[in-house]
């Protein structure tokens, strides 16, 4: 509860008038405000911009660049020709050097960003002038340019210190619309407007985002009046319904709901074990029950939705089938009901984050669908502290999910040479023929082959699952209908930051 202390709006307006000011509430906050080490990688990063950036219908558009790259018909050659006349918020002028810079810092081993292998299919990049910027790809890496959303960092203050550890990672300069004024960790990032911002001042003067990690909390400030908006689980979200001071915005997402199965735990290592909880688990009822119909059912990181998604994958509750899974593997139920197999118990303990009142019901629902099937699941919340150096034996309700390409989070999900590595592949999964699909499908530039690729690697999902994929959920925003100008784009897992209908502040106006 300290830790969603904020201040009200007024106090909070740096001097701002009425409606030029605004405070949402989200849940969690970055750990750097360095793009070098992974802040706005995916654009929206209020501080920076990059070489492009994302519009409302998720279509690429020039930011930094003065135009969409020049593409070489190979695809392993990206020009960009960069936009003139501009500045850092420290007033020095923004030019090829800084391009080079972060992307060769992002790339450097030295550097502890954690997704770095993002950007493997960089060979070379170079400045030709102060104008123009030059990458050279591996292999014709079909996504690249959506990688070019990445914040561009002033070489000439960056470069002198430690990536990793020096003053940059809390106190940036970027050409944003907006600079960093405060950031009180646990409590609230808040930001003022660039007046020097090369796409003009924005109207919002003063921006700021509290934390508050607890859902009920982030809604009672909100109703109380010392929040403008909020993010908010649909049950939450719902009782605004009839306040006609607010406007509840909903945007679709990727983000996934998930279930971590360690390969390294003796109960969650076994195929048939995952095999079962695939279809013992009820996805429709967690979309109707928990999510209020604001979803749809996951059987992977891609939705059902998308282009992407492989027809045929889906995978229907089917309780009885879960048994016979079971029986044939030679788990049978023991006198309590829990299942046996050579002296081990099928039960063992499923994590969520405190707070989150969405992964705990979907923990809650998927150990009592488990039950029926005669596995004993023990849910317990903590914080990612406490939680992460479990996660290679201890089954984890996580999350994660990005509408740019399938390569962005499958790669990162589910190759093997990441298992482990901070809170990628957190199953530990490890599935030869993933991985060369994964592969195969980074290194073409032919759609049809990628596509092959992937339905390759949601078919393996269903014969080995790894994770059980619960939702892909909507993400519901409640704000005060106090400015024009809101929107919502097509949203990954991290929400609340970068995205919701504050992903475009620096352009809301105020209602007269």
């Amino acid at each position: 509860m300290g830790a969603a202390a904020c201040s009200t709006p007024g106090n909070d307006s740096g001097g701002a008038d009425a409606g030029t000011s605004a405070v949402v509430g989200i849940a969690y906050e970055p750990e750097t405000l360095s793009p070098l080490l992974g802040y706005g990688k995916d654009g929206n990063s209020k501080i920076f911009d990059g070489l492009l950036a994302l519009d409302e219908r998720m279509q690429l558009k020039p930011a930094l660049a003065a135009a969409l790259p020049d593409i070489s018909a190979d695809g392993l050659t990206y020009t960009y020709k960069l936009r003139k006349g501009v500045t850092f918020s420290d007033g020095k002028p923004f030019g090829a050097k800084d391009v080079v810079f972060t992307y060769r810092t992002v790339l450097d081993e030295k550097t502890n960003n954690p997704s770095r292998s993002e950007l493997e299919a960089v060979k070379d990049i170079r400045a030709t002038g102060d104008d123009t910027v030059v990458f050279t790809l591996k292999y014709p890496y079909a996504p690249f340019a959506q990688r070019t959303v990445h914040p561009i960092v002033p070489a000439h203050i960056a470069s002198g210190q430690d990536a990793n550890t020096g003053p940059f990672t809390s106190k940036p300069i970027g050409t944003g619309p907006y600079t960093l004024a405060d950031w009180s960790r646990g409590e609230k990032i808040s930001f003022k407007a660039n007046p020097t911002y090369w796409g003009g001042k924005p109207a919002v003067e003063r921006f700021t985002m509290a934390i508050i990690k607890d859902d009920d909390v982030r809604a009672t400030r909100l109703r109380a009046g010392d929040l403008d908006g909020a993010i908010l689980p649909p049950n939450l979200a719902k009782g605004f319904a009839g306040d006609k001071g607010k406007k509840t915005h909903t945007a679709k997402t990727y983000d996934y709901r998930t279930v971590t199965l360690p390969t390294h735990h003796r109960v969650t290592g076994d195929t048939a074990v995952r095999r079962a909880l695939d279809v013992a688990v009820d996805r429709q009822t967690m979309v109707d029950r928990i999510l209020e119909g604001a979803g749809k059912p996951a059987y992977g990181p891609v939705p059902t939705d998308s282009e992407w998604f492989t027809r045929g994958t889906e995978r229907a509750h089917d309780l009885d089938a879960a048994k016979k899974i079971l029986d044939e593997a030679g788990w049978k139920p023991g006198k309590d009901g829990v299942r046996e197999k050579d002296g081990v118990r099928a039960e063992f303990p499923l994590w969520y984050l405190s707070g989150d009142k969405l992964r705990q019901d979907h923990a809650l629902a998927y150990a009592s669908d488990a039950k029926k099937a005669g596995i004993s699941i023990k849910t317990q919340a903590g914080t990612w502290e406490v939680i992460e150096p479990r996660m290679k034996q201890d089954a984890v309700l996580a999350g994660g999910g990005s509408p740019a390409d399938p390569d962005f989070d499958q790669y990162l999900l589910l190759t093997s040479s990441l298992a482990g590595d901070g809170f990628n592949n957190m199953a530990w999964y490890d599935n030869k023929t993933v991985d060369k699909a994964l592969r195969q499908a980074r290194e073409s530039g032919d759609k049809a082959v990628r596509k092959a690729a992937y339905d390759t690697v949601q078919r393996e999902l269903v014969k080995n699952p790894g994770y059980t994929f619960l939702t892909h959920i909507d993400h519901l925003y409640v704000v005060n209908d106090e400015w024009t100008g809101l929107s919502t784009q097509v949203e990954p897992h991290d929400h609340g930051l970068a995205n919701g209908p504050w992903w475009n502040v620096q352009d809301w106006k105020p209602k007269k």
